[in-house]
């Protein structure tokens, strides 16, 4: 019994002692007779009172079958237990109110997304908040969480399988692993991309072994920085070989997608796509949001209320209801809103089929491109078709080897999007968003050794931006810190930057505050701009200076720094406040970008403060 989930503790036992050491859990022990002592039973299992399973979700989705209306999957989790049920507790009298069960996303501390490879330092160094805490989890199923609405934790990132161990012990019934396959959380220096993938699957043999519904893949993590549909479903569809390769049942297994709101048709057809060729048995549909929240939080409910549409049209069977925030953690009123009026949508709406004939092009445009780049990452001659992709198919590799292709594939540009986070991964794809809001390739920039008849380019004119030469003296280092996975923001700043001819040296997403310091140290440059989304600034950002300082060039490297003031919706007003009246010194930083500020702001400022200074 859990042969692989042992295995997998054994193999990894200094993580998890460290993941033990870090939050102060008690987690499985290896003992003298190299046995595991202290891990609970698969699922099902009574945990507080309650049976729990990743069944249990399973039955949810099967209700949506049933009846046309999707089951929601709210995303809420505060850093304790105590916060986190409370502003859970407004979501669930709304559910009760409109007799519905919700399956809960709590959401979790970001930690997760580092790979703690030197142990309980790294982790230590690298923990950023926005989530219920590895401890949290436990107290809350403790304090009542999930005795009526299923949950599941979000395990992503570099070590899913310790997230995983923890999510078994705490009593949730459904993790989410996904993304195990996007190239663009690979490669960052501190750990390789097989070692992300290979991790991934181990946390696939957990869940398998111990009844855990698992959320696999997202396509919508690739649509928002950059990439086509069809790329995002090739690697889904990867996932979901891994996810067979580790004897997960299809009822325990569901992929993520996104929705945009704005073509209702391509909508259906990316939907329809997913729905005839994946094998797992849920699928979960999240609205696409705003990179640039509207000021006005009306016309942002009637953005997601859109997407709400299109995803009962499509047949979803959990739908993320998305609240109109302007920045941070919704808080559990706002979620309750946002449920309320989805459900409103979900059963007001008449129960019709569209079959414009525009739905099924774009669906097969979307399956010969995904079936296309799974054949080139695979290395077969012939074509593949959706009849082809079954779990026999993929039974006829060795985990080896289909992790092998994966990473190969990854390294060499064909699983690729135009903001992967990877400095060592090959990059060269360009996309472009149509007039019909529908992503495909620049023609001459789709991924590589892919057939070109066989992916969606653009046909519309496209200006490609030349790089542009450096023309200023001032050198800047940038890239985000903590375990902030988000670099749709930085990114922008980086071409905003270089565009305007200062050299960049771009870390991207995830650095620690001193590897930042001391690549800027190394490279002689004259600034530092980083970025934190999860409201860790007043932690990590004055580490660099501390780091500089050390280093003895304190005077020499100047810091700058963007992103949330703080995690919270009703904290991050305050914190502009304070910036305002009293400047961003309290960060550690000469100046604060918070969310929404034009790149302009930031190039001004550069050239103000650093470039004409050295004239």
């Amino acid at each position: 019994m859990q042969k692989n989930t042992k295995k997998i503790i054994i193999e990894d036992y200094e993580r998890v002692q460290a993941y033990e050491k870090i939050f102060g859990l008690t987690m499985p022990k290896v003992t003298a007779d190299g046995d595991v002592e202290g891990l609970p039973a698969p699922y099902p299992k009574i945990v507080s009172g309650v049976e729990r399973s990743g069944y249990r979700i399973w039955e949810l989705s099967q209700q949506a079958k049933r009846t046309g209306i999707p089951i929601q999957n709210p995303i809420l989790g505060r850093n304790t237990a105590e916060e986190t049920l409370r502003e859970s507790a407004e979501m669930y009298k709304m559910a009760e109110n409109l007799s519905i069960k919700l399956f809960h996303f709590v959401h979790s501390e970001a930690t997760r997304h580092i790979d703690p490879l030197d142990g309980a330092d790294l982790i230590e160094q690298s923990r950023g908040k926005g989530g219920i805490t590895p401890r949290g989890e436990r107290e809350f199923v403790a304090m009542g969480g999930g005795a009526v609405h299923p949950m599941r934790i979000n395990a992503t990132g570099d070590t899913p399988h310790l997230s995983i161990i923890n999510a078994l012990i705490a009593g949730f019934d459904g993790t989410d692993i996904g993304p195990v396959i996007h190239v663009h959380f690979g490669g960052r220096g501190i750990h390789d991309y097989r070692t992300k993938v290979i991790n991934g699957f181990k946390a696939m043999q957990i869940c398998a072994e111990n009844n855990i519904f698992a959320q696999i893949e997202s396509h919508k993590h690739l649509n928002n920085i950059g990439g086509t549909d069809g790329t995002a479903l090739a690697m889904c569809l990867l996932s979901e070989g891994l996810s067979v390769l580790a004897g997960l049942p299809k009822e325990l297994s569901a992929l993520q997608m996104n929705v945009g709101g704005i073509n209702l048709l391509a909508d259906l057809a990316v939907m329809r796509a997913f729905k005839e060729i994946m094998w797992s048995g849920s699928l979960i549909v999240v609205p696409e949001t705003f990179q640039s929240p509207p000021p006005d939080l009306i016309a942002e409910s009637a953005h997601f209320a859109r997407m709400a549409v299109s995803a009962k049209l499509g047949g979803a069977d959990f739908y993320r209801p998305k609240a109109a925030e302007s920045v941070g953690i919704p808080t559990g009123a706002s979620m309750a809103k946002a449920i309320w009026g989805t459900q409103n949508v979900f059963t007001n709406m008449a129960p019709i089929t569209i079959n414009d004939p525009y739905i099924e092009q774009r669906k097969d445009e979307i399956l010969s491109e995904a079936t296309a780049v799974l054949a080139t990452v695979l290395g077969k001659k012939a074509e593949l078709t959706p009849d082809d992709i079954k779990p026999s198919f993929w039974k006829s590799y060795e985990v080896e080897e289909l992790v092998d292709k994966i990473v190969q594939a990854g390294k060499k540009g064909v699983l690729d999007c135009p903001r992967a986070g990877g400095w060592d991964l090959k990059r060269g794809v360009r996309t472009h968003r149509g007039k019909d809001g529908i992503r495909r390739y620049v023609p001459g920039f789709g991924p590589v050794d892919v057939p070109k008849n066989k992916v969606s380019f653009t046909t519309e004119e496209v200006k490609i931006e030349q790089t542009q030469p450096v023309t200023k003296k001032t050198k800047v280092v940038l890239g985000t810190v903590g375990a902030d996975a988000h670099v749709v923001g930085i990114n922008t700043i980086k071409d905003a930057i270089e565009q305007a001819g200062f050299e960049v040296i771009f870390l991207r997403g995830m650095n620690l505050p001193e590897t930042v310091a001391e690549i800027a140290v190394e490279s002689k440059a004259d600034i530092i701009g980083v970025n934190n989304l999860l409201g860790m600034g007043a932690i990590l950002f004055p580490r660099i200076r501390a780091r500089l300082v050390q280093l003895g060039k304190e005077g020499d490297i100047r810091v700058i720094a963007g992103g949330r003031a703080a995690e919270k919706e009703e904290e991050h007003s305050a914190m502009e406040a304070k910036i305002a009246a009293e400047g961003s010194e309290f960060l550690g930083v000469e100046a604060f970008f918070g969310p929404g500020t034009p790149p302009e702001k930031v190039v001004e400022w550069l050239q103000k403060n650093i470039e004409e200074e050295k004239q």
